[in-house]
């Protein structure tokens, strides 16, 4: 048997494949590995020089280590008819986009709610058990990593919890100190995952997925002013990135995680340009939104701005990425989906609902999913912005729809959680009949 490779060994070996694979080999050797280790997947797309990666056994939020909300070996119907609603997912006043469904291996989903608990929901909509944090109100806010047999998932208490597949069981619990409101990113064992302190500060922390033991801190405690932002890898470019509320785009070498530069975004007078949402890497460079009504695109080598798209208003999504089109779909608070060129960062569409895009949209390749604050879900022709249908409710849909097996996962969060009637529930859409 091959000897196991170290961490470091192992995800160099990865990238290099991945180095061969743009450059246009036919076939990759894979790295060596044990018995009890897989290469991850790579999708490349036509002509994509930085394919997604997917980890073996791992479902996570947007997918891959690049975070692109891309599944093109999905579908979505023409038509769709309500399978079931899991009731009071998501009933707290804070305005954060809300956390979104992972599929697990026994063919159903994880669901985190602002209530503090994340449900286990078979495909049939029975709620198998519910993993219970010490929140409520703002509770869980980011989507949990699925592998190992376990779900990790932080929560505004500031731990990162650990619970079991097959039963609900906390596993481990660690407290990082704050909030939690990202994603944490598995990747060979390891959560990497920022932290918001009240101060304000952040930190970014890579933890131990078996034991739950803090394996690095940031030393200068980057991203600093509460980081909701999620962190994505590039392995092709050995970098990893994640946002902030101070308006700043960090970055790091991966996986020696020795930090690199920062990336001022522009505020006008009136913001300050946060960034919020989840960070998408693609083609050697980071794409993202911020308060200061611009979608970015920065070179992961240098720190340099390649190009910025201006929107209407504030932008608080995260990116969804298509390589086959070259694309990227980002929502604004001026209640449009944009389609933009990835290279050139040209307008291709646009599509405008009735009101703040929160949520990242998600895209199978011919069509986009995206969710508004009007209420509605909408299914979108990728290659003309053309709405194929929507989906209405009473309260605002901020979750990333996520397709599995042609069927949609998602969640809308109470408008009025004071005095509404509207309890912000969790979704199943299938194909109608």
């Amino acid at each position: 048997m091959t000897d196991a490779l170290s961490r470091r060994e192992w995800i160099a070996a990865v990238g290099a494949a991945t180095t061969a694979a743009a450059a246009g080999c036919s076939s990759v050797d894979s790295p060596p590995i044990d018995d009890e280790r897989e290469a991850p997947d790579v999708q490349p797309g036509a002509g994509d020089p930085t394919p997604q990666t997917l980890p073996p056994g791992v479902a996570q939020f947007r997918g891959s280590l690049e975070r692109w909300g891309y599944y093109p070996d999905e579908t979505v119907p023409d038509a769709v008819e309500e399978a079931w609603r899991i009731p009071e997912v998501n009933t707290g006043d804070h305005s954060a986009a809300k956390a979104s469904a992972v599929p697990t291996p026994d063919g159903g989903v994880v669901l985190p709610g602002d209530t503090g608990e994340l449900l286990a929901i078979t495909a049939g909509g029975d709620v198998r058990w519910r993993g219970e944090t010490d929140m409520d109100g703002r509770g869980l806010h980011g989507t949990p990593a699925v592998a190992d047999g376990r779900a990790y998932v932080g929560a505004y208490d500031g731990v990162l919890y650990a619970f079991a597949l097959d039963s609900g069981d906390l596993e481990w619990s660690t407290d990082l100190g704050g909030s939690i409101g990202s994603s944490p990113l598995y990747l060979d064992g390891e959560l990497y995952v920022s932290v918001e302190f009240p101060d304000p500060e952040g930190r970014l922390f890579a933890v131990d997925a078996e034991t739950g033991d803090v394996t690095w801190e940031e030393p200068a405690h980057r991203p600093t002013d509460h980081p909701h932002s999620s962190p994505a890898l590039s392995l092709d470019a050995g970098r990893m990135v994640c946002g902030s509320n101070d308006g700043y785009l960090y970055c790091w070498t991966f996986p020696e995680l020795e930090f690199q530069w920062r990336f001022a975004t522009d505020p006008p007078d009136s913001n300050d340009g946060e960034i919020k949402g989840p960070i998408a890497t693609y083609d050697g460079a980071a794409f993202f939104g911020s308060w200061d009504f611009n979608v970015y695109r920065v070179d992961l080598a240098t720190g340099e701005e390649d190009w910025s798209f201006e929107t209407g208003d504030l932008s608080m999504t995260g990116p969804a990425i298509d390589p086959e089109r070259d694309a990227v779909y980002m929502g604004s608070h001026d209640d449009h989906l944009y389609a933009l060129d990835a290279a050139t960062g040209e307008m291709e569409w646009r599509f405008r609902t009735g009101r703040p895009l929160t949520g990242c949209a998600t895209t199978t390749g011919d069509r986009v999913l995206t969710g508004s604050k009007d209420g509605t879900l909408y299914a979108l022709d990728a290659d003309s912005g053309d709405e194929l249908w929507r989906v209405e409710h009473d309260g605002w849909i901020t979750s990333a729809p996520r397709v599995v097996d042609g069927e949609i996962y998602y969640a809308e969060r109470a408008p009025d959680p004071d005095g509404g009637d509207v309890d912000g529930g969790g979704y199943k859409l299938v194909a109608a009949e």
